[in-house]
């Protein structure tokens, strides 16, 4: 897939999750970049990335060479784990001699922000004015409630 093709979330503006419900396009846009953020590597490289100077200006970046040593897991599956973040959007990248850059793409995290913030007319006490939907733990079912010899 070449630069040209990498799909990118819009970077217009969009309503927050929870002001109106998102179309199924618009939906399989954003599961496939909040999946490449479900993983514990990949969400470090991108706060690695986006806290390096050069993290956060396009053209400039962080080197690779800079990123896989904060981490215990071999060069290929860290450029594995970039490619996945640049394939969703959230980074780019630019091959300067043996070396790859890569910088955040801002509009992707702007992006991201508006779809998770909460609209101004959601009451910011809603935790608080919902009934408890956790399912209560009868007292015999829990193990600090159990003998010994039921163990």
């Amino acid at each position: 897939m070449s630069k040209q093709e990498l799909p990118v979330l819009a970077a217009e503006c969009c309503a927050p999750l929870v002001a109106e419900p998102v179309d199924q396009d618009e939906a399989a846009e954003l599961a496939r970049v909040f999946k490449a953020l479900g993983d514990p590597i990949r969400l470090r490289l991108l706060s690695l990335i986006g806290a390096h100077e050069g993290g956060r200006v396009a053209g400039d970046g962080v080197c690779v060479c800079e990123l896989t040593g904060a981490f215990a897991v071999t060069a290929p599956t860290i450029s594995h784990h970039l490619k996945v973040l640049r394939e969703a959007g959230l980074i780019d990248s630019q091959r300067r001699g043996t070396w790859i850059y890569y910088w955040i793409v801002p509009a992707t995290l702007k992006r991201l922000t508006g779809v998770l913030a909460l609209p101004e007319t959601l009451p910011e006490a809603l935790p608080e004015a919902l009934p408890e939907t956790r399912p209560k733990t009868r007292p015999e079912t829990r193990p600090e409630a159990l003998t010994a010899d039921a163990r």
